[in-house]
């Protein structure tokens, strides 16, 4: 089965044999706040809708995704390893055909590749997950050198919707006053922080140069992208990637 047009494949240039897409509102069963491919099973939709959304997912890749249970924290895990869904927020691979995968609705996907197409991940990053350096880890879970990896970015909350207090803000500049140019003054104690520039800034840290996407706001098109800062009660889309066969 392919991948309804509506789904996004991530435009990079990446070796032929790796192949990614990022799943959107489009193509599923579920009703509501959920309608219509809520892919996500702990976020109080009906489960056998929920299961018919991951079937037809199923159909457009070679294997089952590799599910996490995602935390906003640092795990990262060998996909090809684990059975059961995982506690992680990333995950690599460089066995053909096993779908590393991570669910998002406003959280940043990060998937990596090498430019040898050997080995693939992905990593879900929320401004939790990006100041406490899961980006990071997952760059060193690959066996290839940073230099020789490839990044893209999904869709995520966007610069001009994402209002954070000044707790948001210290954990990155304590740490990198670097991080401060990703953060836009809105009002008194809040401000507009940008995941994209911030996992740019991150992803340049660890050695990865080559950095494609970012620009696609969940919060700014909700009937494309499910999103929990906009919505609260809503689905999850899948961002995944794997090596063909």
């Amino acid at each position: 089965m392919l991948a309804p047009a509506e789904w996004i494949e991530p435009d990079w240039p990446t070796p032929a044999r790796v192949r990614a897409l990022v799943t959107t509102r489009s193509g599923g069963v579920s009703g509501g706040p959920y309608a219509s491919l809520n892919l996500g099973t702990r976020v109080g939709d009906d489960e056998e809708a929920v299961r018919e959304n991951r079937a037809r997912l199923r159909a457009a890749l070679p294997s089952e995704p590799k599910w996490l249970q995602q935390v906003h924290g640092t795990d990262v895990v060998q996909a090809d390893r684990v059975d059961a869904e995982a506690c992680a927020d990333a995950a690599f691979t460089t066995a053909p055909e096993v779908v590393c995968t991570v669910q998002i609705a406003d959280c940043l996907p990060v998937l990596l590749c090498d430019r040898a197409g050997t080995s693939v991940a992905a990593a879900h990053a929320g401004w939790r997950g990006l100041s406490a350096g899961v980006l990071e880890r997952a760059v060193a879970a690959l066996p290839a050198a940073p230099k020789d990896l490839i990044a893209w970015l999904g869709p995520a909350i966007g610069p001009r919707k994402f209002e954070v207090g000044g707790d948001v803000l210290g954990t990155f500049t304590r740490s990198d006053p670097d991080a401060a140019m990703a953060f836009e003054p809105l009002r008194e104690g809040k401000w507009l922080a940008d995941l994209y520039a911030l996992a740019r800034l991150r992803l340049r840290r660890a050695g990865v140069s080559a950095v494609f996407g970012g620009g696609l706001c969940t919060f700014a098109d909700p009937q494309r992208f499910f999103s929990h800062r906009r919505d609260r009660v809503t689905g999850r889309h899948a961002a995944c990637i794997w090596i063909a066969g």
